[in-house]
Order: C-alpha cells, then structure tokens, then sequence
C-alpha cells in the first residue's frame, strides 16, 4: 500500500529510537496505531455513503443485466445462424 522497503522501516525505527528514547516508543506505536485506524474507518465509512448517494448498487446491477442481456441476444443469434444454415429439406422432414 506504502511501498515501504524493510531497510526504510529500520531507519525509521532507529530515528524514533534517538529521538524519542525507549520509553515513549511503546506508547507513540499505539497512538499512531489508533489514528490509522480511525483515518481507515472514516475512509471506509465516506466511500460506502458515496457509493450510496450515488446508487453504484443499482448501477452495477443495471450493467450486470444489460451484459446478460447482450448474452442472451448473442446465443440467440447464434441458434439461428445455425438454423438458416440447416436445409429446408432437413428441417420438414418428419420420417425419423
């Protein structure tokens, strides 16, 4: 998601370690660990009341139907292309 190298993160870790010391760095991971989550949750919480405002719901079953629509017409024209190619001689007869 970051593209963050190991050898990055190491850096990282020993800049924190300088400059804030061993005791502060337990206490700084969770509170960065929190504000992740929360930036997250309300990232989630604004895309799903977009997606809702919008109608993407209705949108993508409204193109889920035309495609299997376009399919179903596609299959059809398949099944009387493949007709008209058979005789009308074979078509008529009745003696199987």
């Amino acid at each position: 998601m970051f593209d963050i190298a190991f050898s990055e993160l190491i850096l990282v870790a020993v800049i924190s370690l300088i400059v804030m010391g061993p005791n502060q760095i337990p206490e700084t991971v969770r509170s960065v660990g929190l504000w992740v989550g929360r930036i997250r949750q309300a990232i989630s919480s604004a895309k799903r009341e977009l997606e809702n405002e919008v109608g993407m719901e209705e949108i993508r079953e409204k193109l889920h139907n035309e495609e299997v629509l376009r399919n179903i017409n596609e299959t059809k024209e398949d099944i009387n292309q493949g007709l008209n190619q058979i005789p009308m001689s074979s078509r008529n007869r009745t003696d199987l």
